[in-house]
């Protein structure tokens, strides 16, 4: 939090109603800022009602940003998209990028506000004259990977109050202060998905797009019959109902003949990806070899690799890890670190 505030003492915070965005706030007031809470109302939950009660805790002017269509249109339907074309999505690397961090310039314009804050666990440096994201103290409730494709515009006018402290330390100002979401437990949902269950948005979205098909084992034998391959992702195990003697694992899903193919987990450890969508933090073009610590999900381990232009696909950059990594999945993300630094990332467009 070392922006200046002397010029322009209005900071805009996003504010969801839990106790992340509400000590972020929190602490921007001790430190002299005029705080300004805003909700994205995207449709789902009740995140304005629920931050309305924290701002009016703070004495802070609250503000609701209404972003319904862009968000239905570009996350919740792009998820289901996602997964008819066979991919693995992650909603919120799409929705910080597109959708809600956006959002916030024309209420910056609008307020006079230099800069907005969020309470992702992530921090911002200065490098060769670019804003740069770093890993929170906090690893383990880092949240740097779902930010990587913010570019330099955002990044410019954005503050992480959280980055420097521990989820712990969170949850023990926020019950210092007496705020209602002291004691609320962390989510790890996709928002607009009540059930907890995808396949719900599916059928509710595009039933008749969901053909059944064959399951198939890795020499074609017939296993048994799906019910629409969107329905599974690569490594899912549970659900199969199918017996081969070995835990079997969704090792492929076959558009072409719209099968699915299951066999044994090894099938899915593999070096080299193809990263397309690449946002590169230090350079406006990823340029040579990169090599650092990579993660293919959020929770996954990071694990040393390099990243380097594709020769075979103008465009695009080839990942290849040292060893062999298990469950890279299109769609998803890889996301590469140098030390603390985030160097780049890029979408899992297809496992080689």
């Amino acid at each position: 939090m070392s922006r200046p505030i002397h010029n322009c003492p209005t900071i805009i915070v996003a504010m969801s109603g839990g106790v992340d965005s509400s000590v972020a706030a929190l602490l921007l007031l001790r430190h002299g800022w005029r705080v300004i809470g805003a909700t994205m109302d995207t449709g789902h939950g009740q995140a304005p009602e629920q931050a309305a009660a924290v701002c009016a805790r703070l004495g802070i002017e609250h503000r609701v940003v209404e972003i319904r269509e862009s968000f239905d249109r570009l996350v919740v339907q792009g998820f289901v998209e996602a997964y008819l074309s066979g991919l693995t999505p992650n909603p919120c690397v799409d929705c910080n990028a597109d959708v809600k961090f956006p959002a916030f310039l024309p209420l910056l314009q609008e307020s006079g506000a230099a800069y907005f804050a969020t309470g992702h666990y992530a921090r911002i440096a200065r490098l060769g004259g670019r804003y740069v994201l770093r890993q929170a103290v906090d690893r383990e409730k880092d949240q740097s990977y779902f930010l990587y494709r913010l570019g330099q515009d955002l990044l410019s006018r954005c503050l992480f109050p959280l980055g420097e402290l521990t989820k712990g330390e969170v949850r023990k100002l926020a019950a210092q202060a007496g705020l209602p979401s002291a004691e609320q437990k962390d989510s790890y949902d996709v928002c607009f998905i009540n059930s907890g269950d995808y396949r719900e948005l599916l059928r509710e979205r595009a039933a008749e797009r969901l053909q059944a098909g064959d399951i198939v084992d890795q020499s074609g034998r017939l296993l048994g019959r799906h019910q629409g391959l969107a329905n599974y992702t690569l490594g899912q195990r549970r659900g199969l109902n199918v017996s081969l003697g070995y835990p079997a694992y969704v090792v492929e899903l076959d558009r072409l003949h719209n099968r699915l193919v299951v066999g044994e987990r090894e099938r899915l450890c593999r070096s080299e990806a193809l990263l397309g969508q690449v946002n590169s933090l230090f350079a406006d073009r990823p340029e040579g070899t990169v090599r650092g610590q990579v993660k293919i999900r959020y929770q996954s381990p990071p694990a040393w690799a390099e990243i380097a232009p594709a020769a075979d696909a103008p465009g695009l950059l080839r990942l290849s890890f040292d060893e062999p990594v298990w469950g890279m999945t299109p769609g998803q993300s890889a996301v590469c670190y140098q030390d603390d630094l985030l160097a780049l990332g890029g979408k899992i467009l297809r496992v080689l």
